[in-house]
């Protein structure tokens, strides 16, 4: 096992902004700080900035980047075309700032410094580039169409609940109600508060129908881009084009994550100690990547209500006195493992 300081001759702790991001060189053999600059967040800045790293180091260099898929981008980019290793790191706690302060001098010797003790093949690596990031803008995407696509249908029962159009909003609105309210035209015996909310219907409903093509067409683009970073994955009971997905985006690319046990913790289904005198138990994990936790949760329910094989184990785990979340907490933590290797092989 090698860390940082070994293999290493200088870690660049960088805190990154919307303007300026703040650089702080710390020598390994030393432990020293040897410089420390900002520069602002331009084309000439990030040139200036990558120079100025090059003329106050030798050797080894390990670049610890604060935010590397927002603020940290660009200054990323720079830094790996010129042959810099990097690796992400979280901005410091509230306990780590306790009787130290803030300032981004401050936050950039800390970003390098953290990385100091730790074993090289345990950094968090930058996400990838390509088709990884085509899967972010999808499902970013994805996210915002559908909670629009959700207040409108709940802006259109609220209509129909409040004035009488004719339509029963009693329960949610089946495909066939929203083609009929979209048919909708002007009608002459409508008093003026059902001629105004008649056409407000019009409209809610045709947005409502146009989110759920866009909806359909983009799983699709998902399914896509799954198929060519993982080819079957999707393929398996239980997992859909938008939990490969989530998947495939936290995964990113093989060497990321360094072991199932990290991909387990990173999805929040690894279970923690909370044992006490003469009491041994684990309790959940709420950490870790949530949209990769929400994967695997949707893709065991799945297999917990439909896959035969999958229902017989929850039947023997019932009798053996195990509740309904233990068990499905077991089943992603399984699930983690399953996934993980078969990503070790698909995406390599």
């Amino acid at each position: 096992m090698t860390i940082v300081a070994e293999h290493f001759d200088y870690v660049v702790g960088i805190d990154t902004h919307a303007r300026t991001h703040t650089y702080a060189i710390v020598n390994t053999r030393t432990g020293a700080r040897d410089g420390c600059q900002t520069f602002p967040v331009s084309a000439a800045g990030i040139h200036r900035a990558v120079a100025w790293i090059q003329r106050h180091t030798s050797g080894a260099i390990l670049a610890a980047v604060e935010g590397t898929r927002s603020y940290g981008a660009t200054i990323t980019h720079a830094l790996t075309a010129n042959n810099i290793t990097v690796v992400e790191v979280k901005p410091p706690g509230k306990r780590q700032r306790a009787g130290v302060g803030k300032s981004d001098d401050i936050d950039a010797t800390t970003a390098a410094m953290t990385v100091l003790p730790h074993e090289v093949s345990a950094l968090l690596q930058p996400r990838s580039e390509g088709l990884r990031a085509a899967l972010s803008v999808l499902v970013a995407s994805r996210e915002r169409i559908d909670t629009q696509r959700t207040r409108n249908r709940n802006a259109l029962n609220a209509l129909l609940r409040q004035i009488d159009l004719g339509i029963d909003a009693r329960r949610a609105l089946t495909d066939r109600q929203l083609a009929e309210i979209r048919s909708w035209r002007v009608r002459s015996t409508d008093t003026v508060e059902q001629h105004y909310a008649r056409a407000e219907a019009v409209l809610l409903a045709t947005a409502i129908t146009d989110a759920d093509r866009a909806l359909q067409d983009n799983k699709q683009q998902l399914a896509e881009l799954n198929e060519q970073l993982a080819p079957t994955l999707q393929d398996q009971f239980g997992f859909g084009a938008v939990t490969v997905a989530w998947i495939l985006i936290a995964y990113s690319h093989p060497g990321r994550i360094h072991s199932e046990a990290a991909f387990a913790a990173l999805a929040g289904v690894a279970p923690l100690q909370a044992s006490s005198g003469n009491t041994v138990r684990h309790r959940l994990n709420r950490h870790g990547d949530r949209l990769l936790n929400k994967a695997l949760d949707v893709i065991a329910k799945t297999r917990m209500r439909f896959d035969e094989t999958t229902k017989r184990y929850v039947e023997k785990r019932t009798a053996q006195g195990l509740s309904y979340r233990e068990i499905k907490r077991a089943l992603k933590r399984y699930l983690a493992r399953s996934i993980f290797r078969q990503l070790q092989v698909l995406m390599h």
